[in-house]
C-alpha cells in the first residue's frame, strides 16, 4: 500500500470552512452544498438522498465486498421554544449537550424573515444585580434565555421582529488555531471528521492509487439526535468505519496527539476483526494511535446497526478535549486519522466471504482462544 502524505493546509482549510456554515441537526441543507461542491471539485462520484444525506464512492478494482467511511455534518444546536415576556427567548438543545457549555454563547436565530444574531445566557446573568445569587442558579436549559439583538421588551415585540416558536439557533464556532498546532473551536465533532475525510480522499484521487474494493463515503445530517446512519449505508457494504471524536479526559485514554480506536462505547463492543485491522495498520504504517472505551457515547456505528444493516463497524477518533463544549484537538491527531484512513481505503477486504449475507460455519472466522494461543491450565 502507498503511504501518502496529507496535505494539511488543504484539510484546516476544508475545517474552517465547514466550521464557518452552521449546521444543527434538522438545519444542515448548506453545508450539504459545500461537502458536495468540494467532492465534485475532487471528481467524486456522489448521489444526495431525499433528507440530505451524502453517499459518494471512490471505485475499486471490485465492486463487490465494498467498505464505507462515514463522518457525520450536524452538530449541536438549539430551538426556539417560547417567546417570553421579557423580550427574550426560551431555547431547547438540539443534540445531547449540557446548557452550561450553551452561557455567554452568541448566536444566530433563523428566523422565517432572516437570520438574527443573539446571546445565550442564565436567567441571572449580573452579578451587579443578584449578587451571588448568580452562582446558586442551577445548571440546565430550563434556566437560560436567549437575549436577541433586537430592541425587544416583551412578546409582541418578538413577534413583530420575526422570532416565532420552532427557530433553529445555531451557535457560533469561534475557531482558533495555534501556531504549535492546537485546534480550538466549537463542533469540531464532527467538523474535524469531515475534513479528514475530505483530505484522506483528495490524497487518494491526486495519487491515482487503486483501491481494491469500492469505498463509500458517507456524510450523515443526524448523528447529533440518534439516527444518523440508519438509512444511508449501501446495501453492498460488508465494513464500515466511523470517524468521530476521542474524548480526551482522566479517565479515558484518548489521546490529542494520536488516532484512537475505539474497542467499545455505551452500545456495546465495535466489530473485533475490522479493529484489530485497523491496529495492525498502525503499527505497520506507524501511525502514532491509543485504545479506549467509551462510557458515555454512541456514533453512526450504532444507528446503522440498530437498523438491521449487517455490517461490521468500527470507530476511530480524532483526539477532542472537553467534547460538546469549547472543544480542542491538535493537528496531529487530524493527520493521524487521516493517515489511517487512507490505508484503510487502500487495504483488501477483511474477509473475502462478507458479500454474502449467509455463510457457511467453514467460512465464519475465529477470534483467538485457549487452543489457538496455546494457554495451559
Amino acid at each position: 500500500m502507498s503511504s501518502l502524505c496529507i496535505d494539511e493546509s488543504y484539510l484546516l482549510f476544508q475545517l474552517k470552512q465547514l466550521l464557518s456554515i452552521p449546521s444543527p441537526s434538522g438545519y444542515s441543507d448548506q453545508v450539504v452544498h459545500y461537502v458536495g461542491s468540494q467532492l465534485e471539485a475532487l471528481g467524486i462520484e456522489f448521489e444526495v438522498t431525499r433528507r440530505g444525506s451524502i453517499r459518494a464512492t471512490l471505485p475499486g478494482s471490485q465492486n463487490t465486498l465494498d467498505r464505507a467511511v462515514t463522518v457525520h455534518l450536524d452538530t449541536l444546536g438549539a430551538m426556539v421554544t417560547r417567546l417570553k415576556k421579557n423580550g427574550k427567548l426560551a431555547v431547547t438543545p438540539v443534540g445531547s449537550w449540557s446548557s452550561r457549555f450553551a452561557e455567554g454563547g452568541r448566536v444566530t436565530i433563523f428566523t422565517e424573515s432572516g437570520p438574527e444574531r443573539g446571546t445565550v445566557l442564565p436567567l441571572k446573568a449580573s452579578g451587579h444585580a443578584w449578587g451571588d445569587a448568580v452562582d446558586a442558579l442551577p445548571v440546565s436549559w430550563d434556566h437560560v434565555e436567549l437575549r436577541v439583538d433586537q430592541a425587544c421588551h416583551n412578546r409582541q415585540d418578538l413577534l413583530e421582529n420575526g422570532f416565532d416558536v420552532g427557530d433553529f439557533i445555531a451557535f457560533d464556532a469561534l475557531p482558533e488555531i495555534t501556531e504549535n498546532g492546537f485546534i480550538n473551536a466549537r463542533h469540531l465533532d464532527d467538523k474535524a471528521g469531515a475534513a479528514i475525510v475530505l483530505s484522506a480522499a483528495k490524497a487518494l484521487v491526486e495519487s491515482g492509487v487503486a483501491l481494491p474494493v469500492d469505498c463509500h463515503l458517507i456524510f450523515t445530517i443526524f448523528e447529533e439526535i440518534g439516527f444518523g446512519a440508519s438509512a444511508d449505508v449501501f446495501a453492498d457494504v460488508s465494513e464500515m468505519v466511523v470517524v468521530d471524536l476521542a474524548p480526551v479526559a482522566p479517565d479515558q485514554n484518548a489521546s490529542e496527539y494520536s488516532v484512537t480506536i475505539a474497542m467499545k462505547d455505551q452500545t456495546g463492543p465495535f466489530d473485533y476483526h475490522l479493529s484489530q485491522k485497523l491496529i495492525r495498520l498502525c503499527q505497520g504504517c506507524n501511525i502514532d494511535f491509543q485504545k479506549d472505551v467509551f462510557r458515555f457515547y454512541r456514533s453512526d456505528a450504532a444507528s446503522a446497526i440498530e437498523a438491521g444493516h449487517d455490517v461490521r463497524t468500527a470507530l476511530v477518533g480524532f483526539g477532542v478535549d472537553a467534547s460538546h463544549g469549547y472543544e480542542r484537538t491538535h493537528l496531529s491527531s487530524l493527520t493521524a486519522t487521516a493517515r489511517l484512513m487512507i490505508q484503510y481505503m487502500q487495504s483488501d477486504p477483511t474477509f473475502p466471504q462478507d458479500p454474502e449475507r449467509w455463510a457457511s460455519l467453514s467460512e465464519f472466522p475465529h477470534q483467538p482462544d485457549r487452543d489457538i494461543i496455546n494457554i495451559k491450565t
